[in-house]
């Protein structure tokens, strides 16, 4: 297997695409960030907010990812495309 190198920008701009991806959705379906994260579990907005403004090197993981698909009753895959 050859191995293969990912520079920081590269991973940094798929999970931009996820994120603007998810923002999206959740804008098209009229969801606020704060209902967003009381459904999928969290007790306030930040998280989500930190991610949509790109703060803190944060980003969805596998979990909030198909929670939210739910959430939005979306394909997870929805979320990856360019």
């Amino acid at each position: 297997m050859k191995y293969l190198e990912f520079t920081d920008e590269e991973v940094k701009n798929f999970h931009g695409v996820i994120t603007e991806n998810i923002k999206k959705i959740r804008k098209e379906k009229k969801i606020t960030q704060l209902d967003l994260a009381l459904t999928i579990g969290h007790k306030s907005m930040s998280t989500i907010g930190k991610i949509e403004a790109g703060l803190e090197n944060k980003h969805y993981n596998v979990e909030q990812l198909y929670k939210i698909a739910k959430a939005l009753d979306t394909n997870i895959c929805d979320f990856f495309k360019e």
